[in-house]
């Protein structure tokens, strides 16, 4: 799948292209007896997850930092699909305690869990750091997403497993991971402000976001655990994640139309690895444009991926202990 197709919506050996959309790769699924959550899905091609897999049937958990931008997301999902199952609950993945109140609450309701879609994320900010004081990037859209999940996958073991059903996990990342730092990973400098670039470090979140589906791949595996993990990259969609960029990107789109998709067609590839028979059984992928594709030479390398897996767990337990949050315990 390369620019022609892009450019030109060929479709793929999937049968799905760039112009395919979320409602058209899942048509005919009946999925009621599913439970999601995907984080950030109150706007953009997060809403048009939450929204089309709450059509098929899902019963979709949003996990959202904006409260009030999430009430106005359900209503227009439930103004379209008035059976639509949807709850809501309050999350911030840049902290570790609201990751953890999150979990908690997310129990506290006695669902199974099936899907879950890790695809909030921020992009190209300026130097800051999380509450946690880890750089923003990099605690949102990897660290947050790698906490939420190992909370999380007891409840995804259980649920496979007493239903039968396969889980999946999906890591939404970019194309922008091939744009990171020299070394993929700064292990030794994840906070160095002088070496600081915001198009690199979200590169380099980006890149953590595939390593990870693929380390996590690779155990689940060893395990014999019924579940898959793959990341995708949704395609250029002008979004609010562009917000420090907003004027720049305008621009380029103006003279790079082709190349952009609208949401319907931006939350295909996710809905599709979510939610189509064909992806069953397939683990430890990167998908665009509903296909298979082979990401960059970094995100491959599974020593970088096992190094990245060590760090996380080294990196929350350290800010855990500061803390006294604890990795493991979501009580």
């Amino acid at each position: 799948m390369g620019l022609y197709s892009l450019i030109t919506g060929r479709r793929g050996p999937s049968g799905f292209g760039s112009a395919s959309t979320a409602e058209e790769v899942t048509l005919g699924i009946d999925a009621t007896n599913l439970t999601a959550i995907i984080t950030g899905g109150t706007g953009g091609i997060g809403m048009e997850t939450a929204r089309v897999l709450s059509k098929r049937g899902v019963h979709v958990v949003i996990g959202a930092r904006n409260m009030g931008a999430a009430e106005n997301a359900k209503t227009e999902i439930l103004k379209q699909n008035a059976n639509a199952r949807v709850t809501l609950l309050h999350l911030d993945l840049s902290s570790f305690k609201s990751i953890k109140a999150f979990v908690r609450e997310f129990h506290a309701l006695h669902l199974p869990l099936n899907l879950l879609i890790n695809n909030a994320g921020v992009m190209f900010c300026p130097y800051q750091l999380s509450e946690d004081g880890i750089e923003l990037q990099f605690a949102t859209n990897h660290i947050g997403h790698f906490l939420l999940t190992n909370l999380l996958l007891d409840t995804m073991k259980n649920t496979s497993k007493s239903s039968g059903v396969e889980g999946r996990i999906l890591n939404v990342s970019s194309v922008a991971h091939i744009y990171t730092y020299q070394e993929g990973i700064q292990f030794d400098s994840i906070n160095d402000i002088c070496s600081y670039s915001d198009k690199r470090a979200y590169g380099q979140s980006k890149l953590a976001n595939i390593l990870h589906a693929n380390e996590l791949s690779r155990q689940l595996q060893e395990e014999g655990v019924n579940i898959t993990a793959n990341s995708v990259h949704p395609g250029l969609i002008l979004t609010n994640l562009f917000q420090h960029t907003a004027l720049l990107m305008r621009f380029l789109k103006f003279f790079s139309f082709y190349l952009w998709k609208n949401i319907p067609q931006g939350a295909a590839t996710t809905c599709y690895v979510a939610l189509h028979p064909s992806v069953k059984g397939v683990t430890g992928k990167y998908f665009a444009d509903c296909n298979e594709v082979t990401p960059s030479k970094l995100a491959r390398d599974e020593t970088l991926a096992q190094k990245l897996w060590d760090f996380s767990v080294k990196l929350i337990n350290s800010v855990s202990k500061k803390n006294y949050l604890g990795f493991g315990d979501t009580t």
